[in-house]
């Protein structure tokens, strides 16, 4: 019999799911290609077989499963995983709208991937917007995999306690518990995005190359590129990014305002300082 995902970390973006994904690396079953395959939005039409080839090495005795944070805000997605795997434990992860919101911004910024400046992504860029409404699809998720096979982490328990944040996860889906200090990457920032590209019409072409290289499944060559000289010198050292607005962030919260407490009412977690600010992070920016 095929073995399935026994959970997927849907996201949304920028949310610790790159962290998650390194320092559960080996306590897991994770693809050793790929954090995020992609299938159920932009590979789907490939087939099952292709879906579980990443899966194909991963240790039986260990739950298995992937990190996609963009299938947050996807109806496709969502149904697609509900039918292929119907009992799949579903992990969502949630931080501060606005710092999530311009971490996301920026790695699009940096990437090439938009134009738009950060106070008009929210109004112009569907993908920001949409992976802001967390209460929207939280529910959505739950409907259509149950209460008790959705995990909510928040971003602030990562900072507080990263054990225990941890030891949430493992317990959820399964796994054993570790220590955390014993990972070499568990007090690392991860995929940190400070600053624009340098050199952006070599980074341009470089993300493409890149791009080209993993939807063929030549993620070695990928990887290659990604930890080289090259990527360092085209992305990295351009201007640093400035934080937003008062203005520009007040006028986000106030109009996730809805969103927030329709997840405060799903979590029965008070999340009052989202809506003012005044939970805002300073410290590392976990992908």
């Amino acid at each position: 019999m095929r073995r399935m995902p026994d959970f997927i970390g849907v996201g949304p973006p920028r949310t610790a799911t790159t962290w998650l994904y390194e320092v559960l690396h080996g306590h897991v079953g994770f693809s050793d290609f790929r954090k995020e395959t992609d299938f159920f939005t932009r590979f789907y039409d490939r087939g099952l077989d292709w879906y579980l080839q990443y899966f194909a090495a991963c240790p039986r005795d260990l739950p298995m499963g992937e990190m996609s944070p963009l299938y947050f805000a996807s109806d496709d997605a969502r149904a697609r995983i509900r039918e292929v795997i119907p009992r799949c434990r579903i992990i969502c992860s949630f931080r501060d709208p606005v710092d999530r919101a311009w971490s996301h911004w920026r790695l699009l910024a940096r990437s090439l991937r938009t134009r738009v400046e950060f106070d008009h992504a929210f109004e112009r860029l569907r993908d920001v917007r949409e992976s802001s409404r967390y209460g929207h699809y939280t529910a959505k998720w739950i409907e259509a995999f149950g209460r008790e096979n959705v995990l909510l982490l928040f971003y602030e328990d990562l900072e507080n306690d990263p054990q225990t944040f941890v030891d949430s996860v493992c317990d959820f889906i399964g796994a054993p518990r570790f220590v955390l200090k014993d990972s070499p990457v568990a007090q690392k920032r991860v995929h940190s995005v400070p600053s624009r590209a340098l050199h952006p019409m070599l980074a341009r072409n470089v993300r493409n190359a890149i791009g080209w290289l993993n939807d063929r499944r030549m993620h070695r060559a990928a990887r290659i590129i990604r930890k080289s000289p090259l990527w360092r010198y085209s992305f990295e050292g351009g201007e640093t990014f400035a934080r937003p607005s008062r203005e520009v962030a007040a006028a986000i919260r106030d109009s996730l305002k809805g969103e927030i407490e329709h997840l405060e009412q799903i979590s029965q977690r008070d999340l009052s300082g989202w809506k003012t600010g005044s939970a805002q992070s300073h410290k590392s920016d976990a992908g």
